[in-house]
């Protein structure tokens, strides 16, 4: 068991087994709101479901329209548990507080692997491989 610190974005606790990116993750037009699925065709998340995952990646990236993506997918029951960034941008961090996603910044997610089980309780960043 690994505990790493972050920033907190969105206050919360969620448990999860996790999905990490190497590349910035957009929630609109990237992820299908009907099912979850990274739909980017050559990221490296292409194919995987972020539903119920802690979602790792470095940064946000798109439109602001994102924000409303993220919360349209929680609404459906499709979002990620929890999200975890290297470093927050303002997209990502609304959408999370308005889908009341838990999410922390400021990790080192380099310590995180795919399939990793990952709780977040706060600013604490537990991982079990």
């Amino acid at each position: 068991m690994r505990v790493l610190q972050g920033r907190l974005i969105k206050a919360g606790q969620a448990e999860g087994v996790a999905l990490v990116s190497p590349e910035p993750v957009g929630f609109f037009g990237m992820i299908d709101a009907e099912t979850g699925i990274v739909t980017e065709a050559g990221h490296p998340l292409e194919g995987e479901s972020v539903v119920g995952r802690v979602l790792v990646f470095p940064t946000g990236k798109g439109s602001t329209v994102g924000s409303y993506s993220l919360y349209r997918l929680a609404k459906a029951g499709l979002a990620p548990v929890a999200i975890i960034n290297l470093e927050s941008e303002p997209i990502v961090a609304v959408g999370a507080i308005i889908s009341e996603i838990p999410m922390v910044d400021h990790v080192d997610i380099e310590q995180i692997r795919s399939g990793d089980l990952v709780t977040i309780d706060g600013t604490q960043v537990i991982i079990d491989s």
